[in-house]
């Protein structure tokens, strides 16, 4: 069997320039980045009608597998397949998870968008972009006390970290400045991974580069000794970090293995940040196409609660249908089978695990989203399986259908793309789960009783504090972010199926006002993730002749 990165290299690619002229964009919107990517350096807007938004989103992972990005690259090339103009507009992969856990995050068999090798290194440098410009505040915030301290910044309150695009545990609490005077003041800090920065989460949502130097002076990197806030306008870092990222803030455009366009852009994870794609490279492909497939990290509870409340909401977007991702193989995981037996058929582990699915439907129901269940085929697969998952959502109104892109490529997600268009050609009655005017401790409460099925939230006495000081200061209409275990519904990653009556612990909240919403961490949560026992790196190697193995 081959590998998904011989698969990858074995295809043949259209050079870029032919798949952009397919979009109907012109030479001037096309600034090529060698043969098969490119970036959009204008807005794509061509006066056409906005296609329809698709969601792709997933049960909660395991480590049996779901195959969302998968599924969202084969549902794209089966558009295309039947006859409809179809873009996806995907998230980046960190470096972080591909040389840690994933070894790669572009899809997989015959559903992937390529070039596999450069999207899941360094791509076009964005991620490099976005590094630098965070990392260039931090340095301004320390040269500016070092200097005098002219705006009287507290050094005991600076929240602002240093970022890093690897996984990195050593580096999540640290001392700097030691050796002396010349090296400023000794404080405590620490490293987040880059996706997690709300650089990141600024140049997703922002409208434009104008929108984008507005929303980073917005920052605020801590407070004075008398609490009042200071940003990284009043350092003036804003205009030095949009210099940074006047290239990143421009999408990628890539191919699938079936030549189908790829708007690749920007890459928050869903766990601890907001898990969606770039609102820049979602309109563009919805002014591209008739319908646009992207997804959303980690679960439905995650990934596809903060693009409907934070990114929607932002943006004034309306999808038009959803995408839930399960296998037999994470069902029979919920349903308590252990990893090493998966392969064995078990109906009933099937039935058990799926209170998990009925669960992520019913939620993404609370949207007002018409629903589709994939069912992303295994080998080992038996029919009564698939048939018990078929007749389990089919009570809630739901059809499940199976599907073989990763073998088969948009060949096996045909009769997927046919229910998905039929389904975002019909009605849908998109809301948000809560208004702006709540209070952003009830915000944080709605979603932990609404879609963790929790009994409620447990804030520390300093959080409740500091949110009812953000309330009063005016960020009370902000949305707000929930950094919590992608592993289960609850705050305990190892509460799986459809956990209740658990409480959701919010030990520490942090304000991200240029992003424009407030991120509540969750439990054990770390937003600078560790390595594994055996990270993928281990694995990866370079040929003799500089070919790259080991990058799956």
């Amino acid at each position: 069997m081959m590998t998904d990165i011989e698969i990858s290299r074995a295809a043949t690619l259209r050079p870029i320039a032919d798949v952009a002229a397919d979009l109907g964009l012109p030479d001037s919107a096309v600034e090529p980045y060698g043969r098969y990517k490119a970036k959009l350096t204008v807005p794509a807007g061509n006066g056409r009608a906005p296609g329809k938004l698709i969601l792709v989103t997933a049960i909660n992972p395991t480590p049996a597998g779901e195959g969302k990005t998968t599924t969202s690259i084969g549902l794209a090339d089966a558009l295309v397949r039947t006859g409809r103009k179809a873009v996806l507009a995907l998230r980046e992969p960190s470096l972080g998870p591909c040389f840690g856990t994933k070894g790669g995050a572009t899809g997989g068999g015959h559903a992937q968008v390529a070039p596999m090798e450069d999207i899941n290194l360094h791509f076009t440098g964005d991620f490099h972009a976005i590094t630098a410009a965070h990392n260039l505040l931090a340095a301004m915030i320390d040269n500016h006390i070092h200097w005098g301290n002219a705006l009287g910044i507290d050094p005991r309150r600076i929240m602002w970290k240093r970022v890093l695009d690897m996984n990195d545990r050593a580096l999540r609490e640290t001392v700097q400045s030691l050796g002396g005077v010349a090296n400023g003041m000794p404080r405590e800090s620490g490293f987040d991974i880059t996706v997690a920065s709300e650089v990141m989460a600024i140049l997703c949502l922002a409208d434009d580069l104008a929108d984008l130097q507005a929303r980073l002076g917005r920052i605020v990197i801590g407070t004075t000794r008398d609490r009042r806030p200071v940003t990284a306008a009043d350092l003036n870092a804003d205009g030095a970090m949009a210099v940074l990222l006047k290239d990143a803030i421009h999408p990628n455009l890539v191919q699938t293995l079936e030549g189908t366009p790829a708007l690749i852009h920007a890459g928050p994870f869903a766990n601890i940040a907001h898990g969606c794609n770039s609102v820049i490279a979602t309109r563009a492909a919805l002014s591209l196409a008739d319908y646009v497939v992207t997804e959303a990290g980690f679960g439905a509870d995650l990934g596809a609660e903060k693009f409907f409340d934070i990114k929607c909401r932002q943006a004034g977007l309306a999808p038009a249908a959803a995408v839930i991702v399960a296998t037999v193989r994470a069902l029979k995981m919920n349903g308590g089978v252990a990893k090493s037996d998966l392969a064995q058929p078990d109906v009933a582990a099937v039935r058990s695990g799926a209170v998990n699915l009925l669960r992520h439907i019913e939620n993404v129901q609370q949207f007002g989203i018409p629903i589709v269940v994939a069912i992303n085929h295994f080998g080992t697969d038996t029919p009564e399986e698939t048939a018990a998952i078929q007749a389990i959502v089919a009570e809630r109104g739901v059809q499940a259908i199976p599907c073989r892109h990763w073998a088969d490529g948009g060949a096996g997600a045909v009769d997927l793309a046919d229910a998905v268009a039929a389904l975002a050609d019909g009605p849908s009655q998109f809301r948000t789960l809560y208004d702006d005017a709540l209070p952003l401790q009830a915000k944080m409460e709605r979603v932990a009783t609404a879609i963790y099925r929790a009994d409620g939230i447990a804030p520390t006495p300093a959080v409740v504090r500091q949110l009812a000081e953000w309330d009063a200061a005016g960020y009370g209409t902000l949305p707000v972010c929930m950094a919590k275990t992608q592993y289960s519904f609850s705050a305990d990653p190892t509460l799986l199926g459809a956990p209740i009556g658990h409480v959701v612990p919010i030990r520490e909240v942090r304000l991200a006002a240029g992003a424009g919403f407030v991120v509540a961490i969750c439990g054990d949560v770390m937003t600078m993730p560790g390595l594994p026992r055996v990270p993928a790196a281990e694995a990866m190697r370079l040929h003799a002749d500089g070919a790259i193995e080991g990058l799956f």
